[in-house]
């Protein structure tokens, strides 16, 4: 019951979170001089009624806090308003998110996979040749930037025609069978993880690696040896659970960092996600899509944060205590 309770308080507590979010949001896209419903004037297909019905939505002809208040009042009742080309701004907000967030999971689960062993292996082989290559690997992953990374996968894919250049199916998706279907969903995110993998798989690599040689160091860990403990009692019944406790500390913050590197590489690879669709959105001042963009966005990583403080305190005993949480 007290898990539910702590929930709920993360919950409670994130709500002023969103509305800082917002606020710093809708005022800083309104003082741009340009108009938001300029590209759906300029579209024949949207009536002047949705026009009219739009203004006042909006409350364009009023002072920007009244302007705010209504937006607030229109996300909350779930009217996200239309975007600039005349669709629902919710169903473009449907068809994105999935994406973003297969993207991501996928991401994560890889990184995890192959980063903690990473980590471990580095610490126990500590100032070895194993050591100082995984070093040197993972600087090189962390020195690269996710935008020319994705740049050069994409030129390699256009000279050998090995994987997909864009899009996240093929034309004829829906007449595959469902093997067909996930071979081709695989095919065409080999590319876009393959970036956010390995600009991931760096810094957690290095992280795991830190926080292990951390705990050898501890006189618990001293002590278990000297009882005679075998090596890998020591190492993995009793210092990697300590070292890792941090890294699900980080699993909220490595959440929100794949949503903001995943915008570029999106946009690069024109994978139908969410950070593309912010980026275009705020390129086209779609103030509706920017707004209701951004909010799916923080509301993911509140999340995210919150999946990892609720693993946190799941494999942490003493967090349980000193929050009285049971």
């Amino acid at each position: 019951m007290q898990v539910f309770i702590y929930i709920l308080k993360r919950i409670l507590q994130s709500i002023p979170l969103l509305i800082i979010v917002s606020l710093i949001s809708f005022f800083i896209i309104r003082l741009s001089p340009v108009d938001p419903l300029a590209e759906l004037r300029l579209n024949p297909s949207v009536s002047k009624e949705t026009l009219q019905k739009e203004t006042e939505r909006l409350g364009l002809d009023k002072p920007i806090i009244v302007q705010y208040g209504k937006w607030a009042k229109s996300f909350v009742k779930g009217d996200l308003g239309i975007t600039s080309n005349g669709e629902q701004v919710s169903t473009k907000l449907k068809e994105r998110i999935p994406n973003t967030l297969l993207l991501a999971v996928v991401v994560i689960f890889m990184t995890w996979i192959v980063g903690v062993p990473l980590g471990v292996l580095a610490a126990l082989r500590w100032k070895s040749k194993t050591d100082r290559i995984l070093t040197v690997l993972t600087s090189i992953g962390m020195a690269i930037p996710s935008f020319f990374f994705a740049v050069l996968l994409l030129l390699f894919a256009v000279k050998t025609g090995w994987f997909p250049v864009g899009g996240l199916t093929s034309s004829n998706f829906s007449e595959m069978s469902f093997g067909g279907k996930f071979w081709d969903l695989a095919h065409h995110l080999v590319l876009p993880v393959t970036v956010l993998f390995t600009i991931s798989l760096a810094g957690l690599q290095r992280q795991m690696r830190a926080n292990l040689l951390d705990v050898l160091d501890s006189d618990y860990v001293k002590f278990a040896k000297a009882k005679g403990l075998s090596e890998f009692k020591v190492v993995y019944k009793h210092a990697l659970r300590n070292a890792i406790n941090p890294m699900i500390t980080l699993l909220g913050f490595e959440f929100a960092g794949l949503l903001s590197g995943a915008a570029l590489t999106e946009y690069v690879f024109q994978y139908p996600g969410l950070g593309r669709l912010i980026l275009e959105a705020v390129l086209r001042s779609d103030i509706n899509l920017v707004m209701a963009s951004l909010m799916m966005g923080a509301i993911m990583l509140i999340l995210g944060n919150l999946i990892a403080d609720i693993l946190l305190i799941i494999t942490d005993p003493r967090i349980r205590v000193k929050g009285g949480v049971s």
